[in-house]
């Protein structure tokens, strides 16, 4: 696994903010962070699960998402919020942890 990002929560709107309609979310921060802070605000309706809403979520990168899962409680069951890109989030302790999956050039070919 390797640190990719740092999600927080947030009622605050900020400069630059992305809006993804499916899941009713603001995001930012994330690409002008030198540390990977992803600020997150969300609309009422949101489907995203309350935990990922209320409390800060740490993100790494796996080079194996199914296997990451393996014997963790999953959260948001795995999904592609973007091409070439597929997420999931388990509970550890009580907290949200996000596990992405970046798909390789060489992986193209499937």
């Amino acid at each position: 696994m390797k640190y990719h990002h740092l999600g927080i929560p947030t009622a605050v709107p900020h400069a630059g903010e992305r809006y993804l309609a499916e899941h009713k979310v603001y995001i930012s921060g994330y690409e002008s962070s030198p540390y990977g802070i992803e600020w997150m605000r969300y609309e009422a309706g949101c489907s995203v699960p309350e935990l990922v809403q209320t409390v800060p979520h740490v993100a790494f990168e796996v080079e194996d998402l199914d296997a990451a899962l393996e014997g963790k409680q999953v959260l948001i069951a795995p999904n592609s919020p973007s091409e070439g890109v597929r997420v999931a989030f388990v509970v550890d302790d009580g907290a949200p942890v996000e596990f992405l999956e970046f798909k390789k050039a060489s992986d193209s070919a499937d």
